[in-house]
């Protein structure tokens, strides 16, 4: 670390200029004047200048500190320092980490300085002493002083030549390495930090520096002052650590070191209302909080991810072209990365993103799996399969599926000796959560969810089958269903997304974020994992209108035209014992959907049976409301 010694006469604005760089540099500040022992201060107030002599034992004490402060966290010191002695004795650090700057100007605008300073001991007399006694240093950064703190301070920072990082990124995880290599990769200036923890994270950062030096110049830390004190101001720290608890404490031990402007990025799965929390918490300490989503995976955050920034647009306006440099692009070139809206908006979509995502992939999971036992089909077939689907529907997840279903070990197919029990982050089912809040059916999602639970009862599901006998004896052929399988999968996939944005458009609402569902989609066209074909169709549906989807008369035309394939499929799967949760949740929401009648007068009518709760009648108006005493006790 290095002591910055700001030095010169009375009244040069040393404490000033001094406090104001240690500002700038997150350092601490120290007055030599706090160091003098009370004779001195005696001497001083009494107009009597101070001797060699007099100062002997204060330069001792003051230099023991700057070795001390150089040794832990650096400091800037205020010191007069005029003679060249004086500074000789100071030096009890190496040359190089001493940094002199001399604040120097005329006697006459020192003079109007001092006169024209109220409750302080020096006396304007004891100016030609100084001057006097004043040996000019030959070593340190002369600045002139005649003019505004800002110049000054902005003169001193540049001769200092302090290096600054454009961006701090925390947690050096599988992401946060991609996202700060990314963040390189197109010559932002990055700081970056990890824990030290003895034993388990040890040197993560400086050994993150090392392995990327021959590449990048940048600097890792596993101090957090000094990490917070090599970015520039207003600060910009991107956290990639896990979402809950973890977030709540590195922002803890983040703000002793911030400032009022500075802004912390939330770059994790963190829960929305967590967010809404925190920004306005920290929006009460003057410091910008924004929840930012961040899709793609370990291949988007190195090489382009779809970004999903919520927060204040002050605080969007300083750190959004950082992230619109790392994010993917969309067809037209512009980074699919966008202000969402305000606090919790950001984290908020990227949930959806998130639940839409769960039903996607319990989709293909599904189809897989009654294409790979109910048709006897191998795995290279269902991929070539999925290969043809995949030129109309130009869907990520498709085309990784494709992948995975043709990868091989020794002389099988991997994906047979992969254990049927799927984990989850949680994202899935708080969309789920959210909907029952927000009172907005999420079939096709929630279905995915549980399917994920029912999933990880693996030892209760093979005892089941013995117990059960349900041993899949119905087998079909791959071209006798393939044609309707294909339609049921569209028209799944068009509901699921359907679901999701009418989540989006209901929490829009309610939380008055004013999302731009066609942005939000276009956003979602590259760089995130639910990018497809349909998701640019979207772009241009919703450009026009945020209705329901399913309301959509392009929309309309598809669904009818495949409605009796899903319900086919459904059927057939279900009737030869094979589960399709989302298939069967997607045919059952449309049915819903498109009911001008459903169930749910007998719901009413039990409800006012058992507990009064009134209901509504079809021959009367709307908001008129009726209880009946439905037992006839004669």
């Amino acid at each position: 670390m290095s002591v910055y010694v700001v030095m010169g006469v009375s009244g040069s604005g040393k404490t000033t200029i001094g406090k104001l760089l240690a500002k700038e540099l997150n350092l601490s500040f120290y007055d030599a004047d706090d160091f003098h022992p009370p004779e001195n201060v005696e001497k001083m107030k009494n107009g009597t200048p101070l001797q060699d002599e007099d100062r002997k034992g204060w330069l001792t004490v003051l230099a023991e500190n700057i070795k001390k402060w150089n040794k832990n966290t650096g400091a800037v010191l205020a010191c007069s320092a005029l003679k060249e002695k004086y500074r000789t004795q100071l030096t009890s650090i190496p040359k190089q980490d001493l940094k002199w700057i001399f604040l120097q100007a005329d006697y006459e605008v020192i003079l109007n300085r001092l006169e024209s300073r109220k409750g302080h001991y020096f006396k304007s007399e004891m100016l030609n002493s100084q001057f006097e006694t004043l040996e000019k240093p030959k070593n340190a950064l002369q600045i002139n002083v005649n003019t505004s703190e800002e110049n000054i301070l902005k003169t001193i920072m540049t001769n200092l030549n302090v290096h600054k990082a454009e961006m701090g990124l925390i947690g050096l995880g599988v992401m946060g390495k991609s996202l700060a290599l990314n963040l390189l990769s197109k010559n932002i200036e990055v700081s970056v930090f990890n824990r030290h923890i003895p034993g388990e994270e040890e040197n993560v950062a400086k050994d993150f520096v090392q392995q990327n030096a021959e590449k990048y110049s940048f600097q890792g830390f596993d101090d957090l002052k000094e990490f917070v004190s090599s970015l520039k101001r207003p600060r910009k720290i991107l956290l990639m650590v896990n979402a809950g608890a973890p977030v709540d404490a590195v922002i803890e031990s983040l703000l002793p070191h911030l400032q009022k402007g500075d802004i912390i990025t939330d770059g994790g799965n963190s829960h929305y209302k967590d967010t809404l929390r925190l920004e306005q918490a920290l929006s009460e300490k003057g410091i910008h909080f924004m929840g930012c989503g961040i899709s793609g995976g370990e291949e988007g955050a190195l090489k382009g991810p779809s970004i999903m920034p919520g927060g204040s647009a002050e605080a969007y306006m300083q750190t959004g072209p950082f992230l619109e440099k790392i994010a993917a692009k969309d067809k037209n070139g512009k980074p699919c990365c966008t202000h969402i809206g305000p606090d919790g908006a950001g984290h908020f979509v990227k949930m959806l993103h998130n639940g839409i995502e769960y039903g996607e992939m319990q989709l293909i999971a599904e189809i897989y799996h009654f294409l790979r036992f109910y048709t006897n089909s191998n795995p290279e077939t269902i991929a070539d399969l999925f290969e043809s689907w995949n030129k109309e529907m130009k869907s990520y997840l498709l085309e990784i599926s494709i992948d995975i279903l043709r990868k091989k070990e020794n002389e099988g197919f991997l994906i047979d000796e992969i254990l049927d029990t799927a984990k989850q982050k949680g994202t899935g089912g708080w969309s789920t959560n959210t909907a029952l809040e927000l009172g907005v059916p999420l079939d096709t999602i929630t279905a995915a969810v549980l399917a994920r639970n029912i999933s990880g009862m693996k030892d209760q599901r093979v005892e089941a089958q013995k117990v059960y006998e349900q041993d899949k004896i119905q087998t079909g052929n791959i071209d006798d269903v393939k044609k309707d399988l294909f339609q049921a999968y569209r028209s799944g996939s068009i509901i699921n997304h359907a679901i999701g944005y009418d989540l989006l458009r209901v929490a829009s609402s309610e939380y008055n974020w004013k999302l731009n569902l066609s942005e939000i989609s276009r956003v979602w066209t590259n760089g995130c994992i639910i990018r497809s074909g349909l998701m640019e169709d979207l772009v241009d549906i919703f450009k026009n209108s945020d209705n329901h989807l399913l309301k959509n008369k392009n929309i309309i035309s598809e669904i009818r035209l495949n409605q009796v394939a899903l319900s086919k499929t459904v059927a057939v799967a279900l009737q030869a014992g094979y589960a399709v949760p989302v298939l069967s949740a997607a045919t059952n929401y449309l049915l819903n959907f498109t009911s001008a009648q459903n169930a749910a007068n007998m719901l009413q009518a039990q409800r006012d049976y058992f507990g009064a709760h009134t209901y509504e009648r079809t021959d009367k108006p709307r908001g008129e409301f009726f209880h009946t005493q439905w037992k006839n006790d004669n």
